[in-house]
């Protein structure tokens, strides 16, 4: 190579390098908003340009997989037991789904639908629940009798076995947006979707981006909020999951809206809101979920397995006042 190629070389390079940093230093904050699975979005992130049109179309290849309410998504196909071929969102997002059920123990399974469609919707169908079928609606729920093959097809043992991935979906979506935005070197954003939360870098201000947690307020219109504290996260995820807009009392006790996948019955309350950041957001909501059905002390033994996942729960103390309890190290996330 001449001495005269080399240099108009390093000149090249010299000039790419100017101009890459130059655009970065060019970057303003983008924020796009709209619906998706049935919920809302919001997503801000530092780049050149808008990314609307690229956000719009990852999210729809993902309710293309994943949203059950689809007549076409792959898992819809899949609860009909028709042979379809699973995606990279699917099979990622049941692998983690069954690692996660056997971690709870079962407390956290995709296959609870059945259960969850016999008490309800607010529990409208209480009064009408016998143990007769909870027992027969138990034969087709559970995360063991369903799984993924070597060539990415579906074997259920038996085929009334159904699939709904509303608990870990929207944080999974979430990461899958996160990792879009990463691929076009965007350092600084956070998506949230349906109140799950993935956050890279900085906010606008330079400062790590700040989620509100609402207090526990019993409210059934959902219309009252009072922060109970504000995090500070820069590269983490956060999600959370309540109880306290959504139980009913019988003898006395009060029942969740979560109902146990083991027993096929509400969870008796114990945990009243569970806040959880983790380092991926697909895991801070599933387990957001499970601690729902674990209760506390369960929750605590789990949590201090997983590396990187701190939670802060709410509960109820006789008085009618609420405590929390949170895990070592989630102060590091309170915001000053």
């Amino acid at each position: 190579m001449s001495k005269r190629t080399t240099y108009l070389l390093l000149l090249s390079l010299l000039l790419l390098s100017c101009n890459s940093s130059g655009s970065k230093k060019d970057y303003i904050y983008h924020q796009e908003q709209g619906e998706i699975f049935h919920t809302g979005f919001h997503i801000k992130y530092a780049y050149s340009r808008s990314l609307r049109q690229e956000i719009m179309a990852e999210l729809e290849r993902f309710d293309r997989s994943l949203n059950p309410f689809r007549d076409d998504a792959i898992i819809t196909r899949v609860n009909r037991n028709e042979l379809v071929e699973t995606d990279s969102f699917f099979r990622n997002c049941f692998n983690r789904a069954q690692e996660i059920a056997l971690k709870t123990n079962g407390k956290f399974d995709i296959t609870v639908s059945p259960l969850i469609n016999a008490w309800g919707f607010g529990f409208a169908n209480m009064e009408s629940v016998t143990p007769e079928i909870i027992d027969s609606l138990k034969q087709f729920v559970g995360y063991d009798k369903i799984m993924i093959d070597a060539e990415g097809k579906i074997v259920k043992s038996d085929p009334r076995v159904t699939l709904n991935t509303s608990a870990i979906a929207k944080g999974y979506a979430c990461d899958v947006v996160g990792d879009m935005l990463a691929r076009h070197g965007i350092e600084n954003y956070m998506v949230e979707i349906g109140g799950e939360i993935t956050a890279r870098g900085v906010n606008d201000k330079g400062e790590c981006w700040r989620i509100g947690v609402d207090k526990p307020i019993d409210d059934s219109t959902g219309m009252q909020h009072e922060l109970q504290t504000i995090l500070s996260l820069c590269d983490k995820a956060l999600a959370t999951s309540g109880n306290y807009r959504n139980f009913y009392i019988r003898d006395g006790k009060k029942y969740a809206h979560t109902i146990d996948p083991l027993s096929g019955y509400p969870s008796q309350l114990d945990i009243l809101g569970a806040t959880v950041i983790a380092d991926d957001c697909m895991t801070a909501d599933a387990y957001a979920t499970a601690f729902m059905a674990m209760g506390i002390e369960q929750s605590q033994k789990v949590a201090a397995t997983i590396p990187g996942l701190h939670y802060l729960f709410i509960y109820e103390v006789d008085n009618g006042m609420f405590g929390t309890i949170q895990s070592d190290g989630f102060e590091q996330f309170i915001a000053d």
